[in-house]
């Protein structure tokens, strides 16, 4: 007898396609665990695995041409990013200039036959990179033989005018002084 699979249900909305916009994310270690460092006298001492995903974050146009982390905090047992995903935005930017400057025929780069297929089967650029980016750091944990687990989905926020972000932003910047009161303080 063949065995039925139910689809997983998503816990993102079905009227956002999370592939344009400005968006809050928090994503978490398995079960809270202290994989990031410790904030002793409001300072982040970060670990090797910490210290990785702090760069992910800062480098990730290298990586994700439609994705850019405008502000982060890395905290003890997990991160917050505000992140906007450019999409098309850049794409159609990126198309004009590269058809102004070239009208030869050419081969499509990397990223824009990854873009093309990503906006064909309709994958959210936010999912796709907040995937690649915990993948990335699981990766490089396991090569160098620490311990290291994510839980299994990340909580997101599409930020909704000035004065959200702002209020979001402010939250970042004060995460590592107000560690005592966070609800993943533990």
């Amino acid at each position: 007898m063949k065995k039925q699979f139910t689809q997983r249900k998503t816990p993102r909305v079905d009227w956002l396609d999370y592939n344009e916009g400005m968006y809050f994310i928090t994503v978490c270690t398995h079960k809270h665990k202290h994989f990031f460092g410790e904030i002793n006298d409001n300072k982040m001492a970060m670990t090797e695995v910490g210290v990785f995903l702090e760069n992910e974050l800062n480098n990730t146009l290298q990586h994700h041409m439609h994705i850019d982390v405008l502000q982060h905090v890395v905290m003890p047992n997990h991160f917050h990013a505000i992140i906007d995903v450019v999409g098309t935005r850049r794409a159609v930017s990126e198309s004009n200039q590269t058809k102004q400057a070239d009208t030869a025929r050419r081969v499509p780069t990397r990223e824009e036959r990854i873009f093309k297929r990503i906006a064909c089967h309709r994958l959210p650029l936010l999912s796709t990179y907040v995937g690649s980016l915990k993948s990335a750091v699981s990766k490089y944990a396991h090569k160098c033989g620490l311990e290291f687990a994510w839980q299994q989905r990340y909580h997101d926020h599409m930020i909704r005018g000035v004065e959200d972000l702002n209020h979001i932003s402010t939250y970042i910047e004060s995460n590592v002084a107000n560690w005592g009161k966070d609800c993943f303080y533990n």
